[in-house]
């Protein structure tokens, strides 16, 4: 009976290790979905935020005398819808040692733009995605004014040209 006593500590402590050795191989994997996730939420709130902004027609004063001489559609009120946002894994980015995320942006629109107007309303919306992504993951230091690429622990996120439809 004193011979199987310690049997019962030795298999608890050997559940309980493996038990705590595949809970921290886990939680890479979720925390590297979490950053994807973050990354998503914010690119959607951040095309709401550069559409309402863009198709009021609110714009920096150099954008703004620009629009007036070449792209006067883009002053007056418009509507653009978002047919879908995504995002693709491009692989190991050796400049950054971080994983490569391209988002892109599909969209429609009623009115008659131009291939330029269209051109500035997705790079309005494209900047603001990334400005949103790197306000969620305060890395606004790490980037250049246009936030392109930005940069989160795991990731570096681009942007690719919207995708009209």
């Amino acid at each position: 009976m004193m011979d199987n006593e310690g049997q019962m500590s030795a298999e608890m402590l050997f559940v309980f290790g493996t038990l705590i050795i595949v809970l921290m191989i886990s939680m890479v994997f979720i925390a590297g979905e979490n950053e994807l996730n973050i990354a998503m939420s914010a690119a959607k709130s951040g095309v709401i935020e550069g559409l309402a902004i863009s198709s009021s027609g609110i714009y920096p004063n150099d954008a703004y005398w620009d629009y007036s001489q070449s792209k006067t559609g883009l002053l007056d009120p418009y509507s653009v819808e978002i047919v879908n946002i995504s995002y693709m894994e491009l692989g190991w980015d050796d400049n950054y040692d971080k994983k490569r995320i391209q988002f892109k942006v599909y969209a429609r629109t009623s009115d008659g733009f131009n291939n330029d107007e269209l051109v500035s309303i997705g790079d309005r919306i494209n900047y603001n995605l990334r400005k949103s992504i790197a306000v969620s993951f305060n890395t606004t230091q790490a980037t250049n004014k246009l936030y392109n690429p930005v940069f989160s622990q795991h990731y570096v996120f681009t942007t690719a040209n919207v995708k009209w439809i």
